[in-house]
C-alpha cells in the first residue's frame, strides 16, 4: 500500500544488514528461546529439567553495529545475554526437524538485553516477561551471514566482553535444543514466516551493565557486534 493509504505515517521496515550485500534482510518478528544453555539455567536458579520456551520482542527494538543504547528506565539490574540469530527465508506450521534448515536464510550475532530485576519480579508473580525483555533498543543485532556462504553452524565459540573483560563464553554445541529442533518446536506454537528471526539462547556469565560500558561479542565463523551503553 502507498503512504497515502494510511491515516498516520507508516513505521519504517525494521531490517538487518547482510554481510557483503547492498540489500538488507527485512525483519517480521523476533522470537527468543529461553533456557537453552544448561549453565545459564543453573546460574539463574531455574529447573534444568524443564524444556526451553519461547517469548517475543518487537522488531522495532533492533539496533545495529556501533549503536549507543540508553540505559533503560525502571531497572537497577540491566544485563547482557549474547545469542546466535537464526534468520528465516520461509516458514509455515508443523515444520519437521529434518526440513527445518530448508527455511533458514542465515545467521548472526545478537544481544538479548534484559531488565533482570523486572523479569524476576514478573516470574515470581507468574506474570508475562515483557517488562523485563521487550523494551526500546533491547535487541542489538549484527550483520547476517547467509547459510549459502557459511553453512549451518552447530559448533563454535560464542562470547561477550565488557570493557575488554570476557564475561560470557560458551559453544554452540552446548545448546540443549539445536536449530532444527528450535524451528520445529516454535512452528507448533505459531506460523513462522519469511523475515522471522530467532534468538537461540545464551551461555552462562550474564552480568549487570552500567552507563559507559563498551560491549563486544561474537560467534566464531559468523561475526561480531559492538555496542555501548549511554
Amino acid at each position: 500500500m502507498s503512504a497515502s493509504a494510511f491515516v498516520i505515517p507508516a513505521a519504517p521496515q525494521p531490517s538487518l544488514p547482510v554481510a557483503g550485500e547492498a540489500k538488507s534482510f527485512p525483519v517480521r518478528r523476533i522470537w527468543c528461546v529461553g533456557r537453552n544453555y544448561l549453565e545459564h539455567i543453573r546460574e539463574l536458579g531455574n529447573d534444568e529439567r524443564q524444556p526451553p520456551f519461547f517469548f517475543a520482542k518487537h522488531a522495532d527494538m533492533i539496533v545495529g553495529e556501533g549503536a549507543t543504547i540508553a540505559y533503560p528506565q525502571l531497572t537497577k539490574d540491566f544485563q547482557h545475554e549474547v545469542e546466535m540469530i537464526v534468520a528465516l527465508k520461509s516458514g509455515g506450521m508443523n515444520i519437521t526437524p529434518d526440513k527445518a534448515l530448508d527455511h533458514v536464510y542465515g545467521y548472526g550475532v545478537s544481544i538479548d538485553l534484559t531488565r533482570r530485576d523486572l523479569q524476576m519480579a514478573s516470574r515470581k508473580k507468574e506474570q508475562p516477561w515483557e517488562i523485563g525483555k521487550s523494551f526500546d533498543q533491547s535487541a542489538p543485532c549484527g550483520a547476517l551471514r547467509p547459510a549459502t556462504e557459511i553453512g549451518h553452524p552447530a559448533k563454535g565459540k560464542i562470547w561477550l566482553s565488557v570493557n575488554g573483560t570476557e564475561k560470557q563464553k560458551g559453544d554452540l554445541s552446548e545448546m540443549i535444543w539445536n536449530v532444527p529442533e528450535i524451528i520445529s518446536k516454535l512452528s507448533l506454537q505459531v506460523s513462522l514466516g519469511a523475515g522471522d528471526i530467532i534468538m537461540t539462547g545464551t551461555p552462562a556469565g550474564v552480568a549487570a551493565l552500567q552507563p559507559g560500558d563498551k560491549i563486544e561479542c561474537g560467534i566464531d565463523g559468523i561475526g561480531t557486534l559492538k555496542v555501548a551503553i549511554a
